[in-house]
């Protein structure tokens, strides 16, 4: 891989983690185009281009840290500091009610693992397959419509318990497949789950950091197992800071556009773009 697709991959990836359209299936259709014009690069189905699909992944993670590094903190803190302050009763304690979300927050990664690895084969099979990403697409597309038009939401951190968590980690479960945005779809049944809107983004974003560090190893462990890695280091590596620094910029607006229920200029994205795949894909283009 050159150089300067690492960065390209890189950029898509950085604006495209946050903007509730599917990093995935841009990484995944933008590879598919690259190749089609000559580009020398892994099938994006294979394990070696879908461990780098994680390496960027990774990279935004930096992004949602130093985006919400005030807010990480606490959750860190809480949830180190043990279970003395849970014993004390008191409900208006702020560590408190982090250390709650951090402990829905593990239950929601266990539920994503728990859906998600068995489901793990027919999920990759979709990255060689346009035509399906550009409806999985198009569904993403309807719930973001969907969001702006909720009444306003009431739940928050004293509220959540672990029926929201279970249903945002089987809503992050099914996101592993390229075209419905992790980002998206989390935030979404969050809110349909009746989470106010500040909650479900920092919900969303944080319970990101261990499920892609989760699927970054499993995937580095399966690369290594069959070998033929041939992407270089500083290729990685590349990609990964260039998602990073571009993933600071996107995550403040995405924050903006969801606190305003903005989300549905998203939607008008969306399905331009899965019918410009489709007809691509149907047409033989892609």
């Amino acid at each position: 891989m050159a150089i300067w697709v690492a960065i390209l991959l890189g950029i898509i990836q950085g604006i495209f983690m946050f903007f509730p359209v599917s990093s995935t299936s841009h990484l995944a259709l933008v590879q598919h185009f690259l190749i089609g014009r000559g580009v020398v690069l892994p099938d994006p189905d294979s394990p070696e281009m879908i461990l780098f699909d994680l390496i960027v992944h990774v990279g935004t993670l930096v992004s949602i840290a130093w985006v919400f590094k005030d807010s990480l903190s606490k959750y860190i803190t809480s949830a180190l500091s043990g279970f003395n302050e849970i014993r004390t009763g008191s409900r208006t304690s702020k560590g408190q009610l982090y250390r709650k979300l951090t402990y829905l927050g593990i239950l929601s990664v266990f539920v994503t693992g728990a859906i998600g690895f068995p489901l793990k084969a027919l999920f990759e099979s979709v990255f060689a397959n346009p035509l399906i990403i550009s409806g999985t697409l198009t569904i993403t597309g309807i719930i973001l419509w969907w969001t702006d038009y909720l009444p306003p939401r009431k739940l928050g951190l004293r509220e959540i318990g672990i029926g929201i968590a279970i249903i945002i980690g089987a809503s992050q479960a099914l996101a592993l497949m390229p075209g419905l945005s992790r980002s998206g779809m989390t935030i979404a049944f969050a809110l349909f789950a009746g989470m106010q809107r500040k909650w479900a983004a920092e919900y969303s974003f944080f319970i990101a950091i261990p499920t892609i560090l989760g699927a970054s190893l499993l995937q580095a462990i399966e690369v290594y197992t069959i070998g033929g890695l041939t992407l270089t280091a500083s290729v990685m590596f590349t990609a990964f800071t260039v998602s990073a620094i571009v993933g600071v910029f996107a995550l403040k607006i995405v924050i903006q556009l969801l606190y305003k229920a903005h989300f549905r200029v998203f939607s008008y994205y969306l399905w331009m773009l899965a019918a410009l795949v489709a007809y691509s894909s149907i047409t033989g283009i892609m």
